[in-house]
């Protein structure tokens, strides 16, 4: 459940939340969102695949974090043992309102039902005594902004992978040390060699709309899924 409502200095001036990376702060995720804009860093960490949503017609890119429903080995104890968390996770519990009127700047809103809401005198402010922004919301404003300019500007990145026939239907199948076996099914990838295939008119087409850089970047990310797997190995072996 979520309980979203816009943020305002007057109604949310004691409003804390936490910032520790932790199951129960609804950080055991599969998976997050990702844009193209971000991808660049993503792929230092994880691997990036594509997943269609059928009733939307509508490609999105996740960081991949695990390989089971609620499995996040990047979680270690209270802390996130990567370089860089996505967009998506770190802005939590905030998101992105747009007002009913069309044209309307975009609002923060914050989800009120989230496990990131502290209590109890804990966690970071989010407005100072004054009613002003502290400096961890307005870092938040800066991300919720960046976040929501890349998912606006995706939609021109998956219509050219489409124009293009760029995009494949991509399944992983991961044998474990212990044996044990996992498929991931239904996601997507760069197809290799329809990219090598297109002309220069073709490639200077994507590189002159700024697509050419984020599909190097999701093609480098699946080297990380070897990474995933060690992580994986390593939590079987401790039992």
């Amino acid at each position: 459940m979520s309980n979203h409502t816009i943020l305002t200095s007057e109604e949310h001036r004691e409003l804390r939340v936490s910032t520790t990376r932790e199951a129960g702060a609804g950080d055991a995720v599969m998976s997050a969102l990702v844009v193209p804009d971000e991808f660049r860093r993503v792929q230092n960490e994880y691997p990036i695949l594509f997943r269609l949503n059928l009733e939307r017609d509508r490609y999105t890119a996740l960081a991949l974090f695990g390989f089971e429903n609620g499995e996040n080995l990047f979680l270690d104890g209270d802390r996130w043992d990567a370089r860089y968390r996505p967009l998506s996770i770190d802005i939590q519990p905030f998101l992105i309102g747009r007002p009913a009127t069309e044209g309307g700047e975009a609002q923060v809103h914050v989800d009120l039902d989230s496990p990131r809401i502290a209590t109890g005198g804990e966690g970071v402010r989010v407005f100072d005594e004054d009613g002003r922004p502290t400096p961890y919301l307005e870092t938040i404003a800066e991300q919720l902004g960046a976040l929501d300019a890349g998912w606006r500007g995706s939609d021109d990145f998956f219509a050219a992978l489409t124009r293009y026939d760029l995009i494949e239907p991509l399944t992983i199948d991961v044998t474990l040390d212990s044996g044990s076996e996992h498929r991931l099914a239904g996601y997507h990838g760069i197809d290799e060699d329809r990219l090598q295939a297109l002309d220069a008119s073709e490639l200077g087409d994507l590189h002159e709309a700024g697509h050419l850089m984020p599909i190097f970047m999701a093609l480098a990310s699946l080297s990380n899924l070897a990474k995933l797997i060690a992580r994986k190995n390593a939590v079987v072996a401790r039992g």
